[in-house]
């Protein structure tokens, strides 16, 4: 626990230092490596664009909209990624990532189904939102379906704790000490609600099942 909270204290330095040094293009810089599945805390990138907000370096609109441009740069990297990565996932690694054609079926059929919302909540998801563009390049997701849903659902994430910062002002990084333990409560709410639609589908299909 100790080590990953020295990890965590280290990225949220480098992205102070990226900020400090770069302005509204550290902000994109940032977002961009942490939409492209590389572990920089958005959290923290976003409450220091705010705390410089505060103190008159830039406009909150301006970091926002910087922020979302640089999430949408990354996540179509990753999207990239898995799209053009596809046949050599399953010719190369298939076997050992215990991924098959028939699973890679499964995961187009349901961002067929569900991209949408898949992609929208998952840009909200702590540790899921860095790495939700790629199964949907791997599934093929069109790109005016993936474009429009990640921007809606990074722009709200992102808004949040650039006020956050913004609000906290000088003791931004004392409260970024507690975004960690917010993380977690909203995974495993995530979690739950995952579990609890999974039971309540299979629930459905024994009720058909014992009809039919």
């Amino acid at each position: 626990m100790l080590v990953l909270a020295s990890v965590s204290d280290r990225l949220v330095d480098f992205a102070v230092r990226v900020i400090g040094d770069l302005g509204l293009f550290g902000v994109y810089v940032l977002t961009v490596l942490e939409s492209a599945c590389i572990p920089i805390p958005s959290e923290a990138t976003m409450m220091f664009a705010g705390f410089n907000v505060s103190d008159g370096k830039f406009p909150l609109w301006a970091a926002v909209v910087v922020a979302v441009l640089g999430e949408l740069t990354g996540a179509l990297i990753a999207y990239g990624v898995g799209y053009f990565g596809r046949v050599d996932l399953i010719e190369k690694h298939g076997k050992r990532l215990h991924v098959s054609p028939a699973k890679l079926q499964t995961a187009d059929r349901w961002f067929a189904r569900h991209g949408e919302a898949t992609v929208f909540f998952g840009r909200m998801i702590p540790v899921v939102r860095a790495f939700v563009s790629l199964p949907a390049g791997v599934a093929r997701m069109p790109l005016r379906r993936f474009i429009p849903f990640t921007v809606l659902g990074s722009a709200p994430w992102l808004l949040a704790w650039a006020l956050a910062g913004r609000a906290a002002g000088d003791n931004w990084r004392h409260y970024r000490h507690y975004v960690g333990y917010l993380d977690y409560a909203v995974l495993a709410a995530a979690i739950a609600g995952i579990v609890y639609l999974v039971l309540r589908r299979r629930n459905r299909r024994a009720d058909v099942e014992t009809v039919t």
